[in-house]
Formats: structure tokens, C-alpha cells, sequence
């Protein structure tokens, strides 16, 4: 496969790191003295940081600014980040082959850019991304196409040449909505959707390892 540009999202796509996500929002909610409502996970897997921190605003009436609340969740999961985090297997031999094939990489994610830009430090793989895009910059969740079509728009290449990495099915679901070409990669976080996925993309892979078509 010829491209020009790929698009990779990276939690649980490029590194795993999913499982922190399960407890960090009841983990930021207890830190604040307030008992998570059961099902929490299921009800902000999809938000961006800012929706989170005003869905917590709004549903548990903390009396913080929004801005306050964003912080706090990030700092609830910033060591993991910075010190513990690490790549799925073949990301990094991935990467340098398509960097060898000239082809333009940027990440778009729902994670913050300061733990994004932490990830990046420890894995030693921010050289392949020319650009960072995530949720909260752009002021919209992957359920709206509006960070790929950004991210498309940065690397100026079409979307006939251009491939999205993903790992969730809300994500995928939008991408194809709006015509990108989609690898999936599967991780366990998203499990229970596996065969939605695999119906909904262009490729599923159970591994990075796996992918032979920029060979």
C-alpha cells in the first residue's frame, strides 16, 4: 500500500496504557471525597478531558473550575505517563518503516498533550510526528470527525492517501462515517466490540506485528 499520510491515534493503538483509563475517573472523584456513581467508566470512555471535567462539574457538582478539575484528573495518571508506559509490540519497527517510506505521521488523540508529550519523551517516538492533535485542543471528541479532518488538513495530503490507526470503536465508526481508510488494531479495552470493529474497518490486526502492507 502507497500512502502519504497516517494518522495514529495512541491509547491503546501505539502504546499500551488503556487500563489506566478504567479507574482514573472514580480515582480522581474519591481523591475529591465524592462516591463514583456505578457504571462511571461506561459514561466518559468517549469524552474528551474538558467533557469529562464539566461532565464532573455538572453530575457531581464540584466547586472547582473546569480548568482546576482537568488538572487534577491529568495528575491523577501523569507518573504512568512519564515513568511507566510503554509501546505495543511492533509500533516503533512501524514507524521507521513508514518515516523510510517518506510518509507524513501525526497523532490525533483524546489524551491531554502534556501526558501525550510525556509518552512520547519516555517511548522515544515523538521524531516520527510532525504534529500532536488532541480532543480538547481541537474542541471536539472522536465522535465528531473534526480531529482527523485537522490532522488531514496539517499534513496536506488527501484522504485517498492518507490511513487512520485505531484502536476504538466510536473513533473508527466516525472515521468511516466521512470516508478515511481504517487499520484497526485490536486492544483489550475494546474487546467486547472486536467484531463491530472488524466489520467496520478496512484492516483489523490483533498485533502491529502483524502489518505487512507498507512492506
Amino acid at each position: 500500500m502507497k500512502i502519504k499520510g497516517a494518522i495514529f491515534d495512541m491509547d491503546g493503538t501505539l502504546l499500551e496504557s488503556m487500563h489506566i483509563w478504567e479507574t482514573v475517573g472514580s480515582d480522581y472523584l474519591k481523591s475529591q471525597g465524592i462516591d463514583p456513581a456505578e457504571g462511571l467508566r461506561e459514561q466518559i470512555k468517549t469524552l474528551s478531558l474538558r467533557d469529562c471535567a464539566t461532565y464532573f462539574y455538572e453530575q457531581y457538582t464540584i466547586a472547582l473550575p473546569i480548568e482546576e478539575i482537568m488538572t487534577g484528573i491529568n495528575n491523577t495518571i501523569a507518573g504512568f505517563y512519564a515513568n511507566e508506559v510503554w509501546l505495543k509490540p511492533g509500533a516503533l519497527q512501524l514507524l521507521e518503516k513508514l518515516e523510510q517510506q517518506g510518509v507524513q505521521m501525526c497523532i490525533a488523540t483524546a489524551t491531554d498533550r502534556e501526558l501525550v508529550e510525556s509518552a512520547l519523551e519516555r517511548t522515544n517516538i515523538g521524531r516520527f510526528f510532525g504534529e500532536i492533535l488532541t480532543c480538547t485542543e481541537v474542541g471536539a471528541g472522536k465522535e465528531n470527525p473534526l480531529i482527523f479532518e485537522k490532522a488531514l488538513e496539517i499534513m496536506g495530503v488527501n484522504k485517498s492517501e492518507c490511513v487512520l490507526f485505531e484502536d476504538a470503536l466510536h473513533a473508527i465508526e466516525t472515521a468511516k462515517k466521512v470516508g478515511f481508510t481504517v487499520i484497526a488494531v485490536q486492544d483489550l479495552s475494546a474487546e467486547q466490540n472486536k467484531a463491530e470493529i472488524k466489520q467496520l474497518a478496512d484492516y483489523y490486526y490483533e498485533s502491529l506485528e502483524e502489518i505487512h502492507l507498507f512492506d
